[in-house]
């Protein structure tokens, strides 16, 4: 599934062609994806001026002069392609390819800016993905977002926060980091890079990372920092791919094939002298890629 610097990815190279433009026409060539698409969905959106893009966790927030917010979410498959004359572009930086077959167009925004008219294009395979609108000024209360805990690149996010929230936990800390109503937006394969950089196991006990007066611990501030330092990485490879036009197939940016642990079961450990080899686990159904001799 797509992470945050994916979507921040996706944001970025989507934002040229829609802000500022107007959403001509909302083309549905089907009544649901995940789920069915809400009432009138097209009506209330057609006609309108695109003020901005923005993200919260792994939402995309696509904000309009009338007050309402598209909310996008990619699912498993989902992905963007601006159209404009004979040009495509699919921006996104994504661990696994995605598709381009036009049966999979699902969702069609027709763009008009400044006498040009371009078409963003909602493709996805596995209809995992949803879309709906709601009242920018409702969005907290909203059930995708009023439980969703602090973004890993905003200033809340910081070592007592987490000391806060992981006091007396039994709970695997790999699990509490993807646990959405602690941190928003964290996914499987980031944690695993962030635990990796931080020398964590996945499988370690949360709360033995807060000292007994409930204050962090060394390795919970060295964890914040890796979580801040490893996605702000990721979305500046994605970023850096979509200025320099490297690709257009869905496959932009780089830091998806320098990984240091992530999808490198059996591989050296790339610690400066660990000497181990990177295991894989499954912890709640997901796979874990970590170091034993050097995560603890």
């Amino acid at each position: 599934m797509p992470e945050l610097p994916e979507v921040e990815t996706v944001r970025r190279g989507l934002a040229p062609s829609m802000e500022g433009a107007v959403l001509r026409e909302l083309e549905l060539r089907r009544n649901d994806l995940r789920f069915p698409f809400p009432t009138d969905f097209a009506r209330h959106v057609s006609g309108r001026g695109i003020t901005s893009l923005s993200r919260r966790a792994k939402y995309l927030l696509i904000d309009l002069e009338n007050g309402k917010t598209i909310i996008s979410h990619l699912g498993m498959s989902g992905s963007f392609r601006v159209e404009a004359g004979a040009a495509a572009d699919t921006p996104g930086a994504f661990h696994h390819p995605r598709s381009k077959d036009e049966k999979h167009d699902h969702v069609v925004f027709h763009l008009t800016r400044s006498g040009s008219d371009a078409r963003v294009i909602y493709n996805d395979p596995r209809r995992f993905g949803f879309m709906d609108i709601v009242g920018r000024a409702d969005m907290a209360i909203h059930p995708f977002f009023r439980d969703l805990g602090p973004e890993p690149t905003g200033n809340e996010l910081s070592a007592d926060y987490l000391a806060k929230r992981f006091a007396g936990k039994a709970q695997p800390l790999k699990s509490a980091l993807l646990d959405q109503k602690n941190i928003a937006g964290l996914g499987n394969i980031y944690v695993c890079e962030a635990l990796w950089r931080s020398h964590l196991s996945p499988l370690r006990a949360a709360g033995t990372l807060v000292t007994d007066g409930g204050k962090p611990g060394e390795g919970l501030r060295t964890l914040v920092d890796a979580i801040r330092e490893v996605i702000a990485d990721a979305i500046a490879a994605g970023g850096s791919s979509l200025r320099d036009h490297i690709q257009t197939d869905g496959s932009l940016g780089y830091f998806q094939h320098s990984f240091s642990v992530y999808d490198r079961e059996a591989q050296p450990c790339g610690t400066p002298g660990c000497g181990g080899t990177v295991s894989r686990i499954v912890q709640a159904g997901r796979s874990s890629f970590y170091c034993a001799d050097c995560q603890s």
